[in-house]
């Protein structure tokens, strides 16, 4: 966890590399599209810039695998900026970036926009997630909700607003929601698979935002506080935060870790993390083609490193052969 731990310090390490490479091909003419397009010296070394935006669930093993990437590969400049999976498909699906991480598949508007422009993008899984609801270590009330009970706490529709509405014996406290953004895939997924496609509460004592980080903080320190974010955010702030089980259709409540996100027993919250590759990127420019497969070689490691749950490693090959064949 010492990658996530670092991100702030991580991330603007990334974002001034980028900086110092425009800066110092800037004055020369066609050097910026040369740095895009990259080079190979024909030794295996490869230079460039690389492109990627989308998922803040993503984001932890994005960054991981960056940071290792760069230490063999100093000369390739890899921006990783987070948008939200939605956010991330409105620039890919115009060309705009090379990846595009996504908590969530690409939706069919997405593609539509994607074939209008000429984009081809494909999906790798990465790792699995099971988005975790969690309250604060303050809070000692709550240790686990049904689904119906989710759908009382963050449905717009409901009339509960006090924790003593969920359960009498709960204190007659306000719940405070924090929540990702609109442009997060984890947003989508929870609204599918919980709220049903039904509008969610927000306005007063509601915190949206696409930095689970502000989310993070926001439920810590606040016993009434409920929100959700990806696992790895959880796993990153055990001290801090508290895990709730989840139950379905009257099952025992079941709480997210490695074993119950793999083999799926944690349900409806279980899903996989993508990015999606613009194909074209991965023919024409050798620093993403040989990003992408540092990423499938890698991404296992990466995953476990930051709190999620690696593929089994025949997916990992599969995809590599996969990813291969688009440049035959």
């Amino acid at each position: 966890m010492k990658a996530l731990k670092n991100s702030a310090l991580m991330f603007v390490f990334i974002l001034v590399l980028g900086a110092l490479a425009a800066c110092g091909g800037g004055s020369e003419e066609g050097s910026a599209t040369e740095e895009d397009n990259g080079s190979t010296d024909g030794s295996e070394e490869v230079s460039g810039a690389i492109a990627i935006d989308g998922s803040s669930t993503v984001f932890p093993i994005m960054e991981s695998l960056t940071y290792s990437y760069n230490q063999e590969n100093p000369d390739v400049n890899v921006t990783v900026n987070t948008s939200g999976s939605g956010g991330g498909f409105k620039k890919s699906t115009v060309g705009e970036i090379d990846l595009s991480n996504a908590s969530r598949p690409i939706k069919e508007e997405e593609k539509a926009t994607a074939e209008e422009n000429g984009i081809q993008l494909e999906p790798l899984e990465l790792a699995y997630d099971g988005i975790s609801v969690v309250v604060s270590q303050q809070n000692d009330f709550v240790e686990e909700l049904t689904i119906e009970q989710l759908k009382q706490i963050f449905l717009e529709s409901s009339d509960a607003t006090m924790w003593s509405d969920i359960n009498p014996d709960w204190p007659e406290e306000e719940i405070k929601i924090f929540s990702p953004g609109h442009d997060s895939g984890t947003f989508d997924y929870f609204n599918e698979v919980i709220l049903e496609e039904e509008p969610m509460r927000e306005g007063e004592n509601t915190t949206l935002s696409e930095d689970d980080n502000v989310l993070v903080r926001g439920i810590k320190n606040d016993p009434n506080a409920i929100g959700f974010f990806g696992y790895a955010y959880y796993a990153e702030n055990k001290d801090s935060l508290k895990v709730l089980g989840i139950s379905e259709d009257g099952n025992e409540a079941v709480k997210p870790n490695g074993e119950t996100i793999q083999d799926g027993s944690y349900t409806p919250l279980s899903r996989p993390l993508f990015t999606y590759v613009n194909v074209d990127s991965y023919k024409e420019k050798p620093q993403v083609r040989d990003f992408v497969e540092f990423t499938l070689n890698n991404a296992a490691k990466s995953a476990e490193e930051v709190g999620y749950v690696a593929l089994p490693e025949e997916k990992y090959q599969e995809q590599l052969e996969k990813a291969q064949s688009w440049a035959e």
